[in-house]
C-alpha cells in the first residue's frame, strides 16, 4: 500500500483532500486462503535482516557458501498473535522481527490475488517470492497487496518483516499506557477476486433520513462505466447505478426499513453485482444524530450505557484476535448492562466490530493520538489521517459504530488543534453520517468545586469526551460530592474515564488503595457525581478488564498491569462491577 502524500501548511490550514483508501472491504464475506499459522520467525535485534537481504530466503548453495540466517532452523511464531507472550524471553522485546510462511497456490483462471493483513504492529515491509510488495505503518489498521502477477504456481514464500519499535514521530508516539504487542497480531490471507471487481462500497442511511438509503460503489480494474446493482431483498431493494470515470456509482434509495438499535439489531443481507463479481454483507440501518445536550439513535435521545476496553485478552496475557476473545469481552459488557462500548485507544480487530453489530452493541472507535505526538511534522499527520482512512474503510457498514474518535488526552496548544482540526475535517469527507468525538482530560479549575470543561477542541467536536480521575489521581472519591461541573460548549459529553485501581481479592477499608472496597466506593461517589453534570449523555468507566503496561510496576499489586478493571485479567468480577451493574439496571428499569 502507498502512503499517502500530504501537502499542508500549518499557518494557513491549506491541507489536501484526504487520499482514498485502497483496502479491499468486508474480508470475511470474500473467497479467501488463509495464511494463518506456524511461521518461521527470525529475531533481529541489529537490524541485519535489512543488509543481509533476509527477504531472499536464500540457502546455501553448497558447503563453502556463506549464509548467516536460515529460516529453516528458527523457531515459528503463531500467526495471528503477539511475540511478547508466545516465548519468555520477548516479553519486552522492541525492534525486527522476520516472518516467513511457504504455501503452494494454484493460479484460476481470470483471477486476481491480493495478500491481506488484518494488523502488524508497527512498522510492515512485505515481500513475495524475493520481491518488495510495499510497506505499511500503524499497529491496528488493515493492509492489502496485489501479487497476482508475483505468485507462482506450486511452491510461493511470503517473508514480512515487522518492526515495533517505539518512535517520537510514530502515531502513537514514545509512551502511551498499554504494552507494545509486537508481531503479526491479526488474520492474513490471500483473497481472490476478478479482474474488474468490488472493492469497497458505502450502503447507510442518508444523513438526516430513517427512509432513504445513499452511498456508493468502487470497482476495481475496470475499463469503461459498469452498471452496478444494489439489492436488499428483505427491504424490497433492486435497484442499479452506473460507475463513472472513476470506477464509482453513487445511488440514493427510498426503503421502508426496521432500525437498527441495541434492543432490536437488525441487519438486513445487502448485495452487490458488477460483472463477474457479487459481494454478500450483513448491514443494519440506524440514524445518529445530535440536538442540543443529546444523542439521538433513531431519532429518538438515548443514554449510553458504557465501559472501555482494550484489545486484550482474556484469561492470558497477550493481544486479543479471535471471535472467542470479542465474544467474551462483549458478553461481559453486555453482562454489566451496556449498550455501548469505547474501543480504546486503536481500532479494534474486525471480529469485535462485526459482533457488536450482531449483538447490539454501539461502538465509539478510535485512533492512537495518543498523549502527545509531533503535532508539527507533516510526516506524524500522514500517518494519523492513513490509520483513520483505513479505520473509517473497514468499519464505514457497520451500524454499530456510531463515534469515530480523533485523540485521547492530548495536551492543549495550538498546533495540537491545528493537527486534530484536520482530522476532524478529514473524517467528515470520509463518513458525514457519523459523531465525531475526542477523549479530553484538560479543565478549568480556578473557582473551588467547579470543573470547566474549555478544551479548544470542543468546538469541532459532536459530542465532548471527558476523562477524570477524581478520587484517584487527585482528591478522595468523598471529594466528588460537593464538585460542580461546566461545560463552554452545548454539547452532549460522554464521561470518556473514570476509575480507580484494585487488586481482585485484596480487601480493606473503602479507604485503603488497591483494594476491591476502594474502586467500588470511588465508583458510587462518583455516579452521584455523574449525575449533576450537564448534557450528559453517557459513559465508559475505565476499564473493563485488567491489562498490560509496562508502566504499571508496582510489586505485588500492579505487576505490569493496570488494575482499574472491574474484572481481573482472569475473568475475576470485582465488587465494582455489581455496583455499575445495579446502577445501568436502575437506569434502564427508569427507562420503562
Amino acid at each position: 500500500m502507498k502512503r499517502s502524500l500530504i501537502l499542508l501548511v500549518f499557518a494557513g490550514l491549506a491541507y489536501a483532500t484526504p487520499v482514498p483508501s485502497t483496502l479491499i472491504t468486508n474480508i470475511e464475506r470474500r473467497t479467501t486462503i488463509s495464511l494463518n499459522g506456524a511461521w518461521r520467525a527470525i529475531v533481529d535485534p541489529f537490524d541485519n535482516g535489512t543488509s543481509g537481504a533476509f527477504y531472499r530466503n536464500r540457502i546455501p548453495k553448497d558447503k563453502s557458501d556463506l549464509v548467516e540466517y536460515s529460516f529453516d532452523a528458527s523457531p515459528v511464531l503463531n500467526v495471528p498473535g503477539d511475540w511478547n507472550t508466545q516465548r519468555e524471553q520477548l516479553l519486552f522485546y522492541e525492534g525486527p522481527v522476520w516472518y516467513r510462511r511457504v504455501f503452494n497456490y494454484h493460479k484460476p483462471a481470470n483471477t486476481r490475488a491480493f495478500v491481506y493483513f488484518g494488523a502488524a504492529n508497527y512498522r510492515t515491509a512485505v515481500f513475495l517470492n524475493g520481491e518488495r510488495l510495499g510497506d505499511h505503518e500503524g499497529g491496528f489498521t488493515p493492509f492489502n497487496f496485489e501479487v497476482t502477477h508475483l505468485l507462482r504456481e506450486g511452491e510461493n514464500f511470503l517473508i514480512v518483516e515487522v518492526n515495533n519499535l517505539r518512535r517520537a514521530d510514530g502515531v502513537p508516539a514514545l509512551k502511551f499506557d498499554w504494552w507494545n504487542y509486537g508481531g503479526i497480531t491479526r488474520d492474513v490471507s490471500l483473497v481472490e477476486v476478478p479482474a474488474a471487481f468490488i472493492q469497497d462500497y458505502s450502503v447507510q442511511l442518508a444523513k438526516g433520513s430513517q427512509n432513504e438509503i445513499a452511498g456508493w460503489v468502487q470497482l476495481n480494474g475496470v475499463q469503461s462505466a459498469q452498471k452496478v446493482a444494489i439489492e436488499i431483498p428483505d427491504a424490497g431493494v433492486h435497484e442499479t447505478a452506473t460507475t463513472d470515470a472513476a470506477g464509482r456509482a453513487s445511488f440514493r434509495i427510498s426503503a421502508k426499513l426496521d432500525l437498527w438499535s441495541p434492543e432490536h439489531p437488525k441487519l438486513y443481507d445487502v448485495v452487490l453485482r458488477s460483472g463477474a463479481d457479487t459481494v454478500h454483507d450483513q448491514i443494519g440501518f440506524r440514524s445518529i444524530e445530535v440536538q442540543g445536550g443529546k444523542i439521538l439513535l433513531n431519532g429518538a435521545p438515548i443514554f449510553l450505557r458504557g465501559i472501555s476496553m482494550h484489545e486484550e485478552a482474556p484469561f492470558r496475557d497477550g493481544r486479543a484476535f479471535s471471535p472467542e476473545d470479542a465474544q467474551t469481552l462483549l458478553g461481559w459488557a453486555k453482562d454489566l448492562g451496556c449498550n455501548f462500548v469505547r474501543l480504546a485507544h486503536y481500532p479494534h480487530n474486525e471480529n469485535e466490530i462485526r459482533l457488536a453489530d450482531r449483538m447490539g452493541l454501539l461502538i465509539w472507535s478510535e485512533i492512537p493520538v495518543y498523549w502527545d505526538v509531533d503535532w508539527q511534522n507533516p510526516a506524524t499527520l500522514a500517518n494519523a489521517e492513513a490509520q483513520l482512512r483505513d479505520m473509517i474503510a473497514r468499519d464505514r457498514n457497520r451500524a454499530a459504530v456510531i463515534l469515530w474518535s480523533l485523540s485521547n488526552e492530548t495536551p492543549v496548544k495550538p498546533e495540537r488543534v491545528t493537527f486534530l482540526k484536520q482530522l476532524a475535517q478529514d473524517a467528515r469527507e470520509l463518513d458525514s453520517t457519523r459523531l465525531i468525538t475526542s477523549a479530553m482530560n484538560h479543565t478549568d479549575n480556578s473557582v473551588p468545586d467547579v470543573r470547566t470543561l474549555t478544551d479548544p477542541l470542543g468546538e469541532v467536536l459532536d459530542v465532548l469526551g471527558l476523562n477524570e480521575y477524581v478520587g484517584w489521581y487527585e482528591a478522595r472519591p468523598e471529594d466528588a460530592d460537593k464538585l460542580q461541573w461546566k461545560s463552554k460548549w452545548d454539547k452532549p459529553l460522554i464521561v470518556s474515564e473514570f476509575g480507580g485501581g484494585a487488586q481482585y481479592g485484596r480487601h480493606g477499608e473503602p479507604d485503603e488503595r488497591w483494594t476491591e472496597e476502594y474502586q467500588a466506593n470511588l465508583y458510587q461517589h462518583q455516579l452521584a457525581m455523574l449525575q449533576r453534570m450537564p448534557n450528559l449523555a453517557g459513559l465508559s468507566p475505565w476499564v473493563l478488564m485488567d491489562f498490560r503496561s509496562p508502566g504499571r510496576m508496582l510489586p505485588g499489586i500492579q505487576d505490569y498491569h493496570n488494575r482499574k478493571g472491574l474484572i481481573s485479567n482472569r475473568g475475576q468480577r470485582k465488587q465494582a462491577f455489581f455496583v455499575l451493574q445495579k446502577f445501568y439496571e436502575n437506569l434502564s428499569e427508569a427507562k420503562k
